[in-house]
């Protein structure tokens, strides 16, 4: 999928370093305009071969004024593509072009009130109003707009809180419109995609499915397909998407690693074998998966092993469908830049992405690798899935071995499998699930003195991880009610053997992942 397609303009987003990177990309996918993330040190060649329709530079964590400074080839201002600089990618804009830019001494952070120069004409803010509150993080401050430019807004502190150049569709923001905080936020995007760029919005759900549907049909043809079947939702549409495609091609492949939740086996059999009539075959590989992981510590070498498991399997039982050769995967867009694709650093392997083994037989088919977890959730919907599968919190590919920090041990698997159940079942008992975007039990190995009936205990800490989230880029760890955690602790220490202890995350991300490993 590429700016090259008649069917959706493409805007591509240049990261220099931001933390809302990812929420900007979504953002503009709000507007029903495609997006991709693209690293800044791409050659603006490349940049241009993909034939954007619009390009934002976004904020970083960097000076302009330093040697290390991330930079971009000046070509790109002379490509006649609209652009839209937001903080650093502002400022960028400001000095490349002939703007000066200071370090004041009296940066701007958080809530932040901007004025509208009276009598200008401005794309961003058409008929706004003249007050408006925005979210500010910047250091630098842009002081004087290059030639060209005209100065739409500003601060008490900062004379240039927005530029634009109309003639060269060119245009800057020192404040965040991405961020919830800023009022008319989105309002001020749409301005830049719809007015000052021309984009089309025709990234919707049924276009996306009508896409992929004639994408998975040229790939396969008339070929046998198996699809990695985990029972959540990436896995479920990801397959919805295929049968829809290509029917009766298409074979569901379950592999119970032994590292599932609490009876997930049965759900997933009762789900889609006798629910939905699926063609599943049910691999039961505990054993397997346990003995490869016997004594790995580290959580890379624990996504890869799982990965390159999963991968022998499927071409187990892809010898049984005449060689299959396509593996669909619910790998998702999130998964890509976290594995370290387009160039960002890797955060952490996906056990489908940055885990596959180079030698693998497959030729892989990812519908939903250029979609956000709300967007897919919202795709489930279209294809009619059921509500509890499309809400369904997410699971992690390698399962409790990233949830289990140390030595996976079949003891291990088992304390923390009705941990778990214990967690998830006390968040729905308080009508939070669907609130919460993930709610799960953590098992450190480690023990810890505690006392119990008067006697000494040695036993586990449980850890309950909950957070609020809206793509898994960024988190909040959630505010559950203290009854509630009341609950999940009294439980876990009465109901789970080898138990003395209940702690709970209150770590966001960043600084901190979702998963513990």
């Amino acid at each position: 999928m590429t700016g090259a397609d008649a069917q959706h303009d493409l805007v591509l987003v240049v990261d220099f370093g931001a933390q809302y990177a990812q929420l900007i990309a979504r953002r503009v996918r709000e507007a029903h305009v495609y997006s991709e993330i693209v690293s800044r040190t791409m050659p603006v060649a490349e940049m241009l071969a993909k034939q954007p329709k619009a390009i934002i530079f976004s904020g970083g964590p960097a000076s302009v004024h330093v040697d290390s400074a991330p930079s971009i080839d000046h070509a790109i201002y002379e490509a006649g593509v609209p652009i839209l600089g937001i903080c650093y990618g502002a400022q960028l804009v400001a000095r490349d072009l002939g703007g000066e830019v200071e370090r004041t001494g009296s940066g701007e952070y958080g809530r932040t009130a901007i004025t509208l120069a009276p009598g200008v004409p401005s794309v961003l803010f058409a008929d706004a109003a003249v007050d408006q509150e925005v979210w500010m993080s910047h250091g630098d401050s842009i002081v004087a707009a290059p030639a060209g430019f005209v100065v739409t807004a500003s601060t008490e502190s900062v004379p240039v809180a927005t530029l634009e150049n109309r003639e060269r569709a060119i245009y800057g923001v020192q404040f965040h419109p991405e961020v919830g905080h800023t009022q008319r936020g989105m309002e001020i995007l749409k301005a830049f995609l719809f007015e000052g760029a021309g984009c089309r919005p025709t990234w919707t759900n049924s276009s996306i499915i009508e896409q992929q549907v004639a994408e998975i049909r040229a790939q396969v043809g008339t070929e046998r397909v198996i699809c990695g079947l985990s029972g959540g939702v990436d896995s479920a549409v990801a397959a919805a998407l295929v049968h829809k495609a290509i029917g009766d091609q298409l074979t569901c492949v379950f592999v119970d690693t032994g590292l599932l939740r609490l009876g997930e086996a049965d759900q997933v059999e009762e789900t889609f074998r006798r629910q939905f009539q699926v063609d599943l075959v049910h691999v039961k590989a505990g054993d397997r998966f346990l003995d490869a992981l016997d004594d790995v510590v580290d959580p890379e070498r624990k996504r890869k092993i799982i990965g390159e498991l999963f991968i022998r399997v499927f071409e187990e039982v892809a010898r049984d469908y005449d060689d299959s050769r396509f593996l669909v995967q619910g790998t998702l867009y999130p998964d890509i830049v976290e594995s370290g694709g387009s160039d960002n650093a890797v955060i952490k392997s996906h056990h489908n992405v940055g885990g596959l083994p180079d030698d693998m037989n497959f030729e892989l088919v990812e519908p939903l690798r250029h979609l956000f977890k709300d967007e897919v959730r919202c795709v489930g919907e279209e294809l009619g899935l059921p509500e509890e599968i499309v809400w369904r919190q997410p699971f992690p590919g390698p399962g409790l071995a990233v949830r289990i920090v140390g030595t996976i041990t079949p003891e291990r698997v088992q304390i923390l499998q009705l941990a778990d159940a214990i967690v998830v079942e006390e968040i729905r008992r308080a009508g939070l699930y669907r609130e919460i975007w993930q709610s799960f039990a953590v098992l450190p190995a480690v023990r810890t003195v505690g006392v119990m009936g008067d006697d000494r205990t040695y036993a586990y800490p449980i850890v309950i991880r909950a957070v609020t989230s809206d793509d898994a880029m960024t988190a909040d760890w959630a505010r559950l009610p203290y009854d509630v955690l009341e609950r999940i602790s009294s439980r876990v220490i009465n109901e789970v053997p080898g138990v003395n202890r209940v702690a709970y995350d209150v770590t966001s991300k960043p600084p901190g992942t979702i998963e513990w490993e």
